[in-house]
């Protein structure tokens, strides 16, 4: 079968390695399937190409991937009508966290004739034999489909792919790596080539804000982890690795582990992930700056204790303190998560937060703070639909979430108007004191070049 895959575009000027299609693709290969990658992302195409390109390249199924969001939502609809409109409609399958919990909404709205549901390697595979030998779907495991009245049919879900070695690496060989790699990633420096990386898939906790649907967390063996850096070193010279998956650090022994490993292969590579608090011990964090980590990206959410109780975030604000402690101190960067509006917080605790990241900050990212998004699949979500704060998935993404950065549901006992001044004046704050840190730092560089005479200073305009 022959498959297109669509990479959207999101407007960045670098656009971050769409890794869900680069696994999709490395799978379909492996089982003797073209695949073609459409990159809208890089080129910035209108929709309407899209449409053109469809009439004019045959295709047997297209696949989109996207996550729950308003921007992600609007993109989805106009590039599912820009895949309707074409003259050669292909068999349309979509996929990923977004149309996931409600399979039924979203193949209504996209018109696609299937959801895989979860992990697609195995889902799709099995899809696609479905489909050659003139099978019903009944029987394909992880999908919702369009029956032939027209109604969704929903098939009960697959299980989890436990061995994650076992799926192929990423098609990195179809994709544009000359552009992926200038993505700029915390204390990289001006010549590194980044590219990301999933050391394990899930996460062992279960926070209330968050959507994902898998349960638990599945690590990749070093070995395979170790291979894939080695080959982007190989054919893409890439010394900076994003390791993307949501908690690399599941834990104290599977993070030495994998940092001992990286140490003991010889590879040389800058590197980050997304940790927990309670696991930032020193002994910890002295292997993974051995071993090349230079920031630890860190879900912290909330400087209230009671808060952190109702996030389900299994963190205490001492645990915080001491790891971010911890961290500073083995010369790591830390990232500093955090969001308002969770049930019950006030603008006390909003400034609590504030306070927390003006004491601790390094300066090595500009933070400010989101509101809180009950996205469907989150326990929150369940909440918002419990208390009336939502109708259903179509009144959360036609009405109520417009944008990120704006209230979705207050949960809150402020009103409105109070949630929205208190957060613009933690975000003023915050960007007044990043402003400041700015200032500072180029007053120093102005220094060290009229009264130091530095002649490495390369000029102040970088655009």
């Amino acid at each position: 079968m022959k498959v297109l895959l669509i990479s959207y575009d999101n407007e960045s000027l670098v656009q971050w390695f769409p890794q869900s299609n680069a696994y999709l693709a490395g799978t379909l290969l492996k089982h003797g399937h073209e695949v073609e990658i459409y990159s809208q992302d890089i080129h910035h195409y209108p929709d309407e190409h899209l449409t053109q390109f469809l009439n004019e390249n045959k295709f047997d199924m297209v696949g989109l991937s996207f996550i729950g969001g308003y921007y992600e939502y609007a993109k989805a609809l106009k590039i599912s009508e820009a895949i309707n409109n074409s003259s050669q409609r292909p068999f349309y399958v979509i996929g990923g966290f977004g149309p996931t919990p409600d399979p039924d909404y979203f193949l209504k709205k996209t018109g696609a004739e299937v959801v895989v549901m979860g992990e697609g390697e195995v889902t799709l595979i099995d899809l696609i034999d479905h489909i050659e030998q003139g099978k019903t779907l009944n029987t394909v495991l992880g999908i919702s489909y369009r029956g032939e009245n027209g109604k969704t049919k929903r098939n009960p879900s697959r299980p989890l792919i436990e061995d994650v070695d076992s799926i192929p690496m990423p098609a990195y060989h179809l994709f544009n790596i000359e552009h992926y790699r200038l993505s700029r990633q915390a204390n990289i420096g001006k010549t590194d080539f980044a590219m990301p990386i999933l050391s394990g898939r899930g996460c062992t906790f279960t926070c209330n804000f968050c959507y994902r649907m898998d349960k638990g967390f599945r690590g990749r063996s070093n070995e395979s982890i170790l291979e894939e850096v080695r080959y982007l070193q190989e054919n893409y010279r890439i010394n900076y690795i994003a390791f993307s998956d949501e908690l690399l650090m599941s834990s104290i022994e599977r993070t030495m582990s994998l940092s001992q490993a990286i140490i003991d292969s010889g590879l040389k590579f800058k590197w980050y992930c997304n940790g927990r608090l309670n696991y930032a011990k020193p002994k910890v964090l002295k292997l993974m700056k051995e071993a090349g980590c230079v920031f630890i990206n860190y879900g912290i959410e909330s400087f209230d204790n009671e808060i952190l109780k109702v996030m389900h975030k299994v963190l205490t604000t001492k645990q915080i303190e001491v790891g971010i402690q911890n961290t500073l101190d083995i010369g790591i960067s830390p990232g500093f998560n955090i969001i308002f509006g969770n049930i019950g917080e006030t603008r006390e605790i909003l400034m609590k937060g504030v306070d927390f990241l003006l004491k601790y900050d390094d300066g090595s990212q500009m933070r400010t703070i989101r509101p809180v998004t009950p996205y469907p699949g989150s326990p929150l979500y369940d909440h918002a639909i419990e208390k009336g704060l939502l109708k259903d998935i179509a009144d959360f993404y036609e009405n109520k979430h417009t944008n990120s950065d704006l209230l979705t549901c207050n949960f809150t006992p402020m009103t409105d108007d109070e949630f929205y001044r208190a957060i613009s004046d933690a975000n003023e704050i915050l960007l007044d004191n990043y402003q400041a840190r700015i200032k500072k730092q180029m007053k120093e560089t102005l220094h060290d070049l009229y009264i130091g005479q530095n002649s490495n200073f390369r000029g102040f305009r970088q655009t």
